[in-house]
């Protein structure tokens, strides 16, 4: 058997192996584990700029908490994001490596537990300098997520405003990539969204218990507006999951751990 022959038969031989994990084995570990068989593996690793890596770290408290490995699996993400959603600023907002930045890590953020994160139900990121007036509703939003224009909409100035306070659970951005996040979920079969969508079931079922529904209320630890449908619960939840965790699992730990199950997070990447 010659060289060629050799590496033919080999490249073979670790594509079926491949395809096995993928078709038989991990589908088999997501029903036992409820969580993929691996999240991140990146054969090429993308960098930011030093510019950028500088904004991650002074201004984005989550990423400062990874451990070392996952600081670079969080700035591979980062930077892919930035290259595959172009950025578009309207009513003279310009797009700064700032703006970027933040808006990517935040979905990178809410995503880090999945492996497939570069989802397609939005393609554009659009960013205007404040609050802006929708045509389609005759009002003005803060931020949007559209599925029929595949798009993220944000107001910088309520998105900064999200991040200026780590403990009052708005968070425009995780808001409204919540939203993308969750109409993903429950119409994808990918892995990760398999997790999700059996998560979400879950929740549905916890949010039928009258005992649970009057407890979430009286304790006022959510905000009203998280019980106007099931869409806008999950976007209010993940933000106080990010926010506010150590109360969120003190006070609801079942639906906590409910969430954490939904996105797939892993404590351990961060510093004890």
């Amino acid at each position: 058997m010659n060289v060629l022959q050799l590496f033919i038969i080999s490249g073979l031989a670790i594509f079926l192996l491949v395809l096995a994990l993928k078709i038989v084995v991990e589908p088999f570990y997501v029903l036992v584990f409820n969580k993929p068989l691996y999240v991140h593996w990146y054969p090429y690793s993308r960098k930011l700029t030093t510019n950028q890596q500088k904004i991650l770290h002074d201004e984005f408290v989550f990423y400062r908490k990874l451990n070392a490995s996952r600081k670079q699996y969080f700035e591979h993400r980062v930077a892919t994001f930035i290259v595959k959603y172009p950025f578009y600023g309207k009513d003279g907002f310009v797009v700064t490596d700032q703006s970027k930045v933040l808006i990517a890590a935040t979905f990178v953020m809410l995503t880090f537990g999945m492996r497939y994160y570069l989802i397609d139900v939005f393609n554009k990121i659009i960013v205007y300098p404040q609050s802006y007036f929708s045509t389609i509703n005759q009002e003005y939003h803060k931020g949007e997520f559209n599925p029929r224009l595949k798009t993220l909409v944000f107001s910088w100035q309520d998105f900064q405003k999200g991040f200026s306070n780590t403990s009052d659970n708005l968070n425009l951005g995780l808001h409204e990539f919540s939203h993308a996040l969750h109409f993903h979920g429950l119409k994808s079969r990918d892995q990760s969204s398999i997790v999700f969508a059996d998560a979400y079931v879950k929740l549905k079922e916890y949010l039928k218990r009258p005992e649970v529904v009057k407890q979430l209320i009286a304790s006022s630890y959510f905000r009203i507006y998280a019980f106007t449908n099931q869409i806008e619960f999950v976007a209010v939840v993940l933000e106080h999951f990010f926010e506010t965790s150590s109360t969120f699992k003190q006070e609801f730990p079942e639906l906590y751990n409910i969430v954490k199950s939904m996105i797939n997070f892993n404590e351990s990447d961060m510093h004890t």
